[in-house]
């Protein structure tokens, strides 16, 4: 029997109409600027538009999780203590930076930009949650919701009766998520913060410059884990949400930020589970690639500015050069052609003394140059060079501008300020992350969400601010 099927020109290859032909016909740079479009996220939906999460997190790494579902267009509630708030506001730089007052009851006090990027977009109310009069308000935004993430102690919501099995009594649909320090096992009640999490997961010991070269262990300076950590649960909660468009039913996510550190650690483990060998530190240099890792060199490219890390700190250049015919090229850039008689493959230069002498030689060659001279002479004979850029480097950075990454936010409370935060985090063409707001005032929204929301009297919520309950 003959097939009577009638072909559609959607169902066919190439463009549908006259406008997907001329993208077509685009250069692939000219073609990325249109689909993306920096500036005009807003004029495009948002993928978890719909959805209502919860957040009853402190500091960075659980409300990160959340401000990525705010910034996909989730609508997420931000919970705080009444009056003082998420702790995260108190913390650096030097809590000096008060943009506005914390809350109307505390005028000298105010929130520093260590709180900013982790709770974006979000809705501020204040609870005093463990108080019982407040219980049938916690419930209430809990059938209203699709999730919660939260990061006391472990079994301490159980004791208020609002843990998982709990409030999946309440909403079969709702996803929980747990994040702390260990996780069940031998240390489920040890606290942690961004550094215990890089110490206990062994991540501190990989990291630094080995005691050969004089250096020690450390941490990152920036609070990576907390970050990292964040991400991988807002992975987990997509995941738990395509479940429950399958099944109907809601789930608990466990999630130790001290277990979340060992990924970083790559084949650290397997090294010692299979030969015994204990990786080392190794500084600025690659254990498995040389020359592939950064040098100092003799001269700033900014001698005269007044702020000491650009006078002193703008000295650095990353150097990738591992290929036999790249380390040639550089070997007779910096007129040391007896490296490459002596380390002509790859195997001869990964070894530790080897890299030393390579290293040292490549610092001895930068000792009277600037960085860009580094990187430009490098850059020209077809190597790869990159300086180590600092903040007001990537501020001024054109390409992070193109892309939008950096940018300028008119935030509704405080007018401008500047931002990275969910731009730096890929590119959708068409459901892109976006920034709405930094953050509020402690309870800004309480009003908007109990009242407006939950449908409680003025009266209530008064009463309950009288009381401290909000």
């Amino acid at each position: 029997m003959k097939d009577q099927r009638v072909t559609r020109i959607e169902d066919l290859p190439g463009p549908k109409s006259q406008g997907e032909l001329e993208e077509m016909k685009m250069p692939y740079e000219e073609y990325c600027r249109k689909v993306f479009a920096p500036g005009q996220e807003k004029t495009k939906p948002e993928s978890l538009k719909g959805i209502r999460w919860l957040s009853t997190t402190m500091y960075i790494f659980t409300p990160h999780s959340v401000a990525n579902l705010a910034e996909l267009g989730a609508e997420c509630i931000k919970v705080e203590m009444p009056r003082m708030g998420d702790p995260m506001r108190h913390t650096s730089p030097f809590n000096e930076c008060y943009l506005y007052p914390l809350h109307d009851s505390r005028p000298m006090t105010g929130t520093g930009l260590g709180f900013t990027n982790a709770n974006s977009n979000e809705y501020y109310i204040s609870m005093d949650y463990h108080v019982p009069e407040m219980k049938e308000a916690f419930y209430r935004l809990v059938k209203l919701s699709d999730g919660l993430t939260e990061c006391y102690r472990p079994g301490t919501f159980d004791r208020w009766k609002q843990s998982y099995r709990y409030l999946q009594e309440l909403n079969p649909r709702f996803i929980y998520v747990w994040g702390g320090g260990f996780g069940y096992g031998p240390k489920v009640f040890g606290g942690s913060y961004d550094i215990l999490g890089q110490a206990h997961a062994g991540l501190a010991s990989v990291t630094g410059f080995h005691e050969d070269f004089g250096g020690h262990c450390t941490k990152h300076s920036n609070w990576c884990i907390d970050w990292y950590s964040g991400t991988q649960i807002t992975v987990a909660i997509l995941a738990a949400l395509y479940w429950r468009r399958k099944t109907g039913l809601g789930t608990m996510i466990e999630f130790s930020q001290v277990q979340a550190a060992t990924r970083c650690l790559g084949y650290a483990a397997p090294l010692y589970g299979r030969f015994g060998i204990v990786r080392q530190r190794w500084g600025n240099w690659d254990t498995q690639l040389c020359v592939h890792g950064i040098i100092l060199c003799g001269k700033s490219d900014h001698p005269d500015e007044p702020n000491p890390q650009l006078k002193y700190e703008a000295r650095y250049a990353v150097v990738s050069a591992f290929n036999d015919p790249d380390f040639k090229e550089l070997c007779a850039i910096i007129g040391r052609n007896d490296l490459w008689d002596q380390y002509k493959t790859l195997q001869d230069r990964v070894r530790p003394q080897a890299q030393m002498t390579i290293y040292k030689a490549l610092e001895d060659w930068a000792a009277d140059k600037t960085r860009s001279q580094v990187v430009k002479t490098l850059t020209d004979a077809g190597l790869l060079a990159m300086p180590v850029m600092n903040d007001k480097e990537v501020y001024e950075c054109e390409h992070f501008r193109q892309r939008g990454t950096i940018r300028w936010l008119e935030d509704p409370v405080f007018g401008d300020v500047l931002i990275q935060s969910g731009y730096s985090a890929g590119l959708m063409s068409k459901t892109p992350r976006r920034v709405n707001w930094i953050w509020r005032p402690v309870g800004a929204d309480n009003v908007k969400i109990y009242h407006e929301m939950l449908g409680y009297p003025m009266s209530k919520i008064e009463e309950w601010y009288e009381k401290n309950l909000i």
